[in-house]
């Protein structure tokens, strides 16, 4: 394995969502990852096979019956080697299977336990279940999202999940491990897909505090509804998206909408909205997205075509950026490094036995 991570050595208790998420990404950073799989009757099942699912990338795999004190024995034994521990399991499931972390701290001072929970590992919802939308919906990030006369609108699973638990847990765990091999002491990092989705949403609050964001869905300037930043459909039935926010990037595109942009009235008067948004819908009917693209894509404007995931793969720029890798593509690794790159960490990293007998030799 090369990156950044290069050497750093990792046991993942399988599961599901943001646990997995993270460990691939410290995979792809060159992290070496021993994912810990129940027996196959005791299996989640995946809506993509597991040979075919990225997110399970770069481990090396070793079947562990938890429920049998022998193969806890087992587990033990390898975290005496690890760095980290990552476990995705409810509050109290690791202590009951004689695994918890003070058993755990006890035999490995210099361990960093990685706890990815949905609402955390104390409280009244503490051993709730939860879905990326549930943790949106009391954060109040479910709220502000959609149009004032539609429901809220649950996003893709990035926000809860991947944004909020997957890096949050990334973040938590190498600073966990600065710490440990600074000091030697190892420690939990309680990762709630909760805490984090709040924490993201940090700006948000300080504008509410501000008297700069409303309650109110619908009338923000950040939340899909300003006609100024927000999608408009195109005469070929695409969409473009407009984030011209700074009156500099709003000067340019009503540079390059001309005559089209004469009535226009004052955008500063949110009174003026619902008519500069019907103004708007009019005028980008006129052209098809591409057309629009042609004209505003180097205008300065923060006007950018809405793609889809096939055209998004074929986008120059993406190329450019080699955005893509692999057959079929996937999003490449992130970030990039300048001296230990990281990339794609393989399906399999092979042998378990070598890996253990390589860990135990450290």
């Amino acid at each position: 394995m090369t990156g950044p991570l290069s050497g750093v050595r990792i046991v993942e208790l399988s599961s599901i969502g943001p646990a997995p998420f993270c460990a691939m990404l410290l995979a792809d950073l060159g992290a070496e990852v021993l994912r810990i799989k129940p027996p196959a009757k005791r299996e989640a099942v995946m809506p993509i096979p597991e040979a075919e699912d990225p997110i399970w990338r770069g481990r090396s795999i070793l079947v562990l019956d938890l429920k049998d004190p022998g193969d806890v024995a087992k587990l033990k034994g390898i975290l005496l080697h690890a760095d980290i521990l990552i476990e995705g399991f409810r509050p109290g499931v690791l202590e009951r299977l004689g695994v918890g972390p003070e058993a755990c701290l006890q035999a490995n001072p210099r361990l960093v336990i990685g706890r990815m929970t949905g609402w955390g590992q104390d409280g009244p919802l503490a051993k709730a279940p939860s879905h990326d939308p549930n943790i949106l919906a009391l954060t109040g990030v479910l709220h502000s999202m959609g149009y004032a006369d539609r429901p809220p609108l649950p996003p893709l699973n990035i926000v809860g999940d991947f944004g909020g638990g997957a890096l949050y847990l990334v973040m938590g765990l190498l600073a966990g491990l600065l710490h440990a091999r600074a000091t030697g002491k190892g420690q939990v990092v309680d990762v709630a897909m909760l805490d984090a989705v709040a924490s993201l949403m940090g700006p948000v609050y300080a504008m509410r505090n501000h008297g700069l964001w409303s309650d109110e869905r619908g009338v923000n300037a950040l939340d899909g509804s300003c006609p100024f930043a927000r999608c408009y459909e195109t005469a070929d039935s695409k969409y473009v998206v407009v984030a011209a926010l700074e009156p500099q990037f709003y000067q340019a595109l009503l540079q390059v909408l001309g005559r089209l942009a004469e009535s226009l009235p004052d955008r500063k008067d949110k009174a003026n909205w619902p008519a500069l948004h019907e103004q708007f819908t009019a005028i980008f009917k006129t052209k098809t997205r591409d057309e629009w693209t042609r004209l505003l894509e180097g205008a300065g404007a923060c006007v950018s075509p809405v793609l889809n995931l096939a055209e998004a793969q074929a986008h120059p720029h993406n190329q450019a950026r080699k955005l893509f890798a692999g057959d079929p593509p996937l999003p490449a690794a992130a970030p990039r490094f300048s001296l230990t790159p990281s990339s794609l960490a393989p399906r399999n990293l092979g042998s378990v036995t070598d890996l253990l007998n390589r860990w135990a030799s450290r």
